[in-house]
């Protein structure tokens, strides 16, 4: 690879707690990829737009607030419609098991719960990075 990775980091509505979000940033940022935080409350939009203009190969969210449902669909729809269709979107929080499954079946990454290692992490988005991105 020429440049390092770039993903961003966001907090998507009310969810209001971004430890677990600062956390992943600095590891990944120990890792070598470059991070772009937006910062707590962001929507949707504004997450899809941040990534267009950072060129990012990678979207993090991280959600603790139950929403999961409804914003990595909605960011899925409007990577879709902006034509980010080689972007990893990824993420992690308090989401159950089932809803997992239900999200990465409509296109989503891996999602990690708590507790998971951060260099699972940072490995599974190297890994996923170089298989489909190319620069």
């Amino acid at each position: 690879m020429n440049r390092p990775i770039r993903i961003l980091v966001a907090k998507v509505g009310l969810d209001g707690h971004d430890r677990g979000a600062k956390v992943i940033a600095s590891t990944l940022k120990d890792a070598g990829m470059e991070v772009i935080y937006t910062g707590l409350r962001q929507t949707p939009e504004m997450v899809v737009n941040a990534a267009l203009q950072e060129d990012v190969d990678a979207i993090g969210i991280s959600i603790l607030s139950g929403a999961h449902m409804t914003v990595f669909p909605k960011v899925l729809a409007l990577m879709k419609e902006r034509g980010l269709n080689d972007v990893l979107l990824t993420g992690g929080g308090i989401i159950p098991d089932g809803d997992m499954t239900e999200l990465k079946k409509q296109g989503c990454g891996e999602l990690f719960p708590p507790g998971t290692p951060t260099a699972q992490i940072s490995t599974y988005i190297k890994d996923w990075v170089k298989e489909h991105r190319s620069f």
